[in-house]
């Protein structure tokens, strides 16, 4: 059942006692909200009348989503640079190559960077996917240097006039303060070159309330612009982005699902809020 549907139902149907609050208010929870944010929604729809009740909580969390532009920040006559970072796991690599894909269907000569140097497996899977697209990637040695692949990737971007670069970065655990360090290493060898338009944070839905905990360590750390929500089509409830827009005032620029290079799409918040009760 959607993630608002039970309220819904409940509300509608006039008579709601106290064990039924309570799984609500659990299940609630259990779909990554958090507690703060559940109390406030069943204070909504306590309030509401019951025909009333859907608008009453959607104007409650349109208020919570961030009001920044969801829109990709790129450079119209410069090479625009985004990179793709988070845990690992989350399927940032499979992310990286479906926001490729997007960006050249709309007419953009796009660059791949393989930074994620420490797995094989990974560099394998994004030239596997980048052929699958017809799109290059820059390479390194493998556990080589990720701030070299970097530099090779925007001097070739840049003098081979390149719309964009997408850097893919080797997934790191949000509390390693030395692969954080290593990061912004990456994004200082690009700045010396080129503008970074956008620090992509890609987070899983089906993460749980640690999901707040990336975010937090990567906003602090280097300054992500915007969140891509990944896995959607699981059984996850998707409840953490809400929490994380309220939490940080950081957008979810694109939703992604499913293994096929076209599932991800520009983050709709009516769409997703809609889906969220049916």
């Amino acid at each position: 059942m959607s993630l608002f549907k039970r309220l819904l139902n409940a509300v509608r149907s006039g008579s709601v006692s106290q064990d039924q609050w309570d799984e609500i208010r659990s299940s609630l929870i259990k779909a990554d909200l958090g507690v703060k944010l559940v109390d406030q929604v069943i204070a909504q729809a306590k309030s509401a009348k019951p025909e009333d009740a859907k608008q009453v909580i959607k104007e409650q969390l349109l208020q919570w989503l961030s009001k920044q532009d969801r829109n990709l920040n790129l450079s119209p006559n410069a090479v625009s640079t985004i990179l793709i970072v988070g845990v690992n796991g989350t399927g940032k690599t499979t992310t990286t190559a479906k926001l490729a894909n997007l960006i050249k269907g709309k007419g953009n000569k796009v660059l791949l960077a393989a930074g994620d140097t420490f797995r094989a497996a990974a560099v394998d899977q994004l030239q596997t996917w980048a052929n699958r697209i017809d799109i290059e990637v820059v390479a390194g040695a493998s556990n080589g240097d990720p701030a070299s692949v970097a530099f090779s990737a925007i001097s070739k971007a840049k003098s081979e006039k390149y719309d964009c670069l997408i850097v893919d970065t080797a997934g790191r655990l949000h509390t390693k303060n030395n692969l954080m360090a290593e990061l912004g290493k990456i994004i200082k060898v690009i700045e010396k070159q080129s503008t970074i338009n956008e620090i992509l944070l890609v987070i899983d839905a089906t993460t749980g309330q640690n999901g707040i905990n990336q975010a937090k360590s990567f906003i602090e750390s280097v300054g992500v612009t915007g969140l891509i929500l990944t896995k959607l089509d699981g059984g996850a409830k998707g409840g953490i982005g809400i929490a994380i827009e309220k939490e940080f005032d950081l957008p979810i620029k694109f939703a992604g699902w499913g293994e096929q290079v076209t599932d991800l799409a520009a983050f709709d918040p009516d769409q997703y809020l809609e889906s969220l009760f049916e």
